[in-house]
């Protein structure tokens, strides 16, 4: 178990980048991070687009480390920029597709499998600036399932990989 702060949640109501990166993103709310969000079993985050979705439930939560932001391009970026829901300092979450993972905020933890790499398409660069999508090759953050219900809050947290015989009771 490691310790790893959750520096951002985004959760978004609306699919804001779709079509042309040249034509900008559609209306929605200004600031969609939140302090704290609910998570659900094989759901999602509520109040999120991809909530119970079913062509999204295996990609329904994406997880992100902070120490892959591009700042060289982009000093100020933040979900709002990547759209992804979780942003994670203190963990490669990038290296870790196919296991599952745990994170706990304080209020129990909530488990995750790490499906498949959220990889970084052309709005990067029209959102964060040219280059991004370049530079988020391989590091983009994750699609995951959550498989328990649960918190996440912003701030200080525990992590870890969840052995393959582990069926605890956040287990699925």
């Amino acid at each position: 178990m490691i310790r790893v702060e959750v520096v951002q949640l985004l959760v978004s109501p609306a699919h804001r980048y779709a079509g042309r990166p040249a034509d900008g993103p559609s209306a929605g709310p200004e600031d969609e991070r939140v302090e704290s969000v609910e998570v659900r079993r094989h759901l999602g985050l509520v109040g999120d687009r991809y909530y119970a979705r079913p062509a999204h439930r295996d990609a329904s939560v994406t997880l992100m480390a902070e120490e892959n932001l591009p700042r060289d391009i982009a000093p100020s970026a933040d979900l709002r920029h990547t759209r992804r829901n979780v942003l994670l300092r203190g963990v490669d979450v990038d290296a870790l597709v196919g296991a599952t993972v745990e994170l706990d905020c304080g209020r129990g933890p909530v488990r995750f499998a790490v499906n498949r790499p959220a990889r970084p398409c052309a709005w990067m660069d029209a959102t964060l600036g040219p280059g991004a999508q370049r530079a988020l090759r391989g590091k983009g953050g994750v699609r995951c399932t959550p498989l328990s219900d649960g918190v996440l809050t912003v701030g200080g947290a525990t992590f870890r990989v969840v052995p393959a015989d582990d069926d605890g009771p956040a287990g699925d």
